[in-house]
């Protein structure tokens, strides 16, 4: 799942985007309002966390955009204003959730898996399929009755391909979710990541390759 974190003070955007990876969420950075809209007409996201108070681009206006589109987006907003109106301003413009400063990251990666839910077609709570069990709210793997330990990009990229319910995914797609805009687009990521996890969950072989195409639990 993709997340676009929008905040003019670096350091708290650093911190929040790193927090978020930790948690398998592909996430890219802006830090004004005018470069948040640059990459809303370029990916999408499931999830906006946006500062209110952005420089060149008020945060209000790039919200305003965000529910315009009409897509799916979900938008946190984060402010330092507490005040009650200022909440119920917010969430005028189209927020679906609101977040005053300062606050636990622990609370706003919640928030974000909250509205990241949202994004998506309803999910049962595990995956299952071909001996493979992932619970995604544990982020635990069982290939039958046996753990498997898997990196966070391992993990977001079997929880993708059991998700597709047996169709393909390409491997455009898995860089689009699992990765952020800054990978290279000519890059073997996918494929080095899809050989470990086949080595990681044994034999015999989980996720098929279809040639030219992309890849597949069957």
């Amino acid at each position: 799942m993709r997340v676009l974190v929008v905040e003019d003070e670096s350091l708290l955007a650093e911190s929040i985007a790193e927090w978020l990876r930790r948690e398998a969420f592909a996430v890219d950075v802006a830090y004004d309002g005018d470069a948040a809209l640059e990459r809303l007409g370029v990916n999408d996201y499931d999830v906006v966390v946006l500062d209110r108070d952005l420089p060149v681009v008020h945060g209000d206006e790039v919200c305003r955009a965000i529910v315009d589109g009409g897509g799916e987006t979900r938008v946190l907003m984060l402010t330092a204003a507490a005040a009650v109106r200022e909440r119920v301003a917010g969430l005028a413009l189209g927020a679906d959730d609101y977040l005053t400063k300062p606050f636990a990251l622990v609370e706003l990666s919640a928030r974000v898996h909250a509205l990241s839910r949202r994004t998506r077609r309803a999910a049962p709570p595990t995956l299952s399929r071909a001996g493979v069990l992932v619970d995604p709210a544990r982020r635990e793997v069982h290939r039958d009755g046996r753990y498997v330990p898997l990196s966070r990009k391992e993990f977001a990229v079997l929880v993708e391909l059991l998700r597709a319910d047996g169709a393909v995914v390409s491997t455009e797609e898995l860089l689009e979710r699992a990765w952020d805009e800054h990978i290279d687009p000519f890059t073997n990521v996918v494929r080095v990541t899809v050989m470990k996890l086949r080595r990681k969950l044994g034999e015999p072989p989980v996720v098929e390759t279809v040639p030219g195409v992309g890849y597949r639990v069957p």
